[in-house]
């Protein structure tokens, strides 16, 4: 993928500092030629922080909504494959495409380009949050009715979505300026708005849903509110960071759009949360607390992309430069130990609530049922989650080599298997959720595999 034609013309905004030119190079030589498991840790941690603290803050989202019963956690679980939907386009689809090809352009020294990427990307996240709005608003209900909602869980998840969306311009421009910055090698800041804004958001979500001294009880809204504060005001301090000519990457006054640079991107995600929103609709016939149970597990697959995007940001920004760089070799001893790394971090993950359900489930519900179809789905998804994390890791670093053709296939052939193989298992041969939940384990072995082996067999030596 082209990251801005030839004939773009040269930026006019004025240069950075000497202290941050000087930094960069340096940060753009050490991907280059460091030692690459320290290099890549160093860039990941920051990023690996933020998803700690994110990871918290939605345990403790979802624990008080707990406290409001079993039809506000079914509420909320119709909701969250579509908001993670825009946020792992917003921060993984489109925000890897974004710090790809900021990467790949620094590291083939065409500073211009990465510039104006930049304002490219703002002007297109803008566009992304208000196709999400009209989105919700034009079929948010019918969509959640479909998945398996009724009576009041449906209510809840209608009245929810109404209110997220309604700022999801703020979440499309916060993660697509920290992925910015990302793609530049600066992962300080953004982790550092992103770490001061969970502790502000653990501190207000719960006080708006269950109500703390002046503050009206406001129930799941108050999650929404809450969470939609915390976008505005982290999106206000990363543009005026960018704006004000401080940081490496730059926002010129020239633009050549061209929509097809992130395409790919996004539609590996849009292929993989299409997969969990029809995954839930295979769930919703078995009823309310069935929803309820398979969306606490959902969750934790959930944390499985946040963890993964920790060490994802960095391996999108690594490969990228190496690429830009002409160091497909290189590139590639990055990718493999990148993926390793989440193998095992994600696969412990699994096995350990696989082995122990209780340790995650306890804490958003006591109801049996609830407790039963999650405990079933950890037992039989969790045990490949190392598979699925090294695939995970994989992505983003097809990302950065902006090789992703596989990774489209891979997605769309795990959609095909989870939602196929369910869907035939329920309808076809009378299975319950042990079989809908085999086709989901089947579908991320095969997405993993899928992403691993055209990577093995040398697909991104080829021009």
């Amino acid at each position: 993928m082209n990251v801005v034609t030839s004939t773009l013309k040269p930026s006019v905004a004025a240069a950075p500092p000497a202290d941050a030119t000087r930094g960069m190079a340096a940060r753009t030589r050490a991907m280059l030629d460091g030692a690459i498991l320290p290099v890549l840790l160093r860039l990941a941690a920051p990023n690996f922080t933020v998803m700690a603290v994110q990871t918290i803050v939605g345990v403790v989202e979802t624990y008080f909504v707990g406290w409001l019963g079993a039809e506000a956690l079914a509420g909320v679980s119709l909701v969250f494959p579509l908001l993670m939907l825009m946020q792992t386009m917003a921060a993984g689809g489109i925000g890897g495409g974004v710090a790809s090809t900021i990467a790949r352009a620094l590291g083939g020294d065409s500073p211009d380009k990465a510039d104006a990427l930049a304002l490219h990307a703002s002007l297109i996240a803008l566009g992304f949050g208000v196709v999400f709005i009209v989105a919700e608003l034009v079929g948010g209900h019918a969509l959640f009715r479909i998945m398996g909602g009724t009576g009041e869980a449906l209510a809840i998840a209608s009245l929810y979505a109404a209110i997220l969306f309604a700022g999801a311009p703020l979440f499309w421009m916060f993660n697509t300026l920290a992925s910015i910055l990302r793609g530049a090698g600066v992962m300080i800041l953004p982790a550092a708005v992103s770490i001061a804004g969970a502790f502000v958001t653990l501190t207000l979500s719960p006080a708006l849903i269950i109500g703390l001294g002046p503050i009206p009880k406001l129930g799941v809204p108050g999650a929404a509110f809450a969470m939609i504060g915390f976008y505005a005001a982290a999106s206000v301090v990363l543009a005026g960071y960018l704006i004000t000519g401080r940081a490496p990457v730059r926002l010129p006054r020239r633009l050549h759009i061209q929509w097809s640079l992130f395409g790919d991107g996004a539609i590996v995600t849009l292929i993989t949360n299409t997969t969990v929103l029809l995954l839930t609709g295979l769930v919703g016939p078995f009823g309310t607390l069935a929803i309820a149970g398979y969306g606490m597990g959902a969750r934790l697959e959930y944390i499985q992309i946040s963890i993964v995007f920790g060490l994802g940001s960095a391996l999108v920004t690594m490969v990228g430069t190496n690429m830009g760089a002409g160091n497909v070799i290189r590139a590639e001893r990055v990718a493999w130990i990148g993926a390793a790394f989440a193998g095992c971090l994600t696969g412990a993950i699994g096995m350990i609530f696989a082995v122990a359900p209780h340790l995650w489930l306890d804490a958003f519900s006591t109801d049996a049922r609830v407790f039963d179809a999650g405990m079933r789905y950890l037992r039989i998804v969790g045990p490949v989650y190392g598979i699925y994390g090294a695939g995970l890791a994989l992505y983003f670093a097809s990302l950065g080599a902006g090789r992703v053709l596989w990774t489209v296939a891979s997605a769309l052939s795990r959609l095909l298997i989870a939602v196929g193989a369910g869907m035939a298992a329920v309808r076809y041969f009378g299975g319950g959720l042990d079989s809908v939940y085999a086709a989901m384990a089947a579908g991320l072995i095969v997405l993993g595999c899928g992403i691993a082996l055209p990577i093995a067999l040398g697909s991104w030596r080829l021009t």
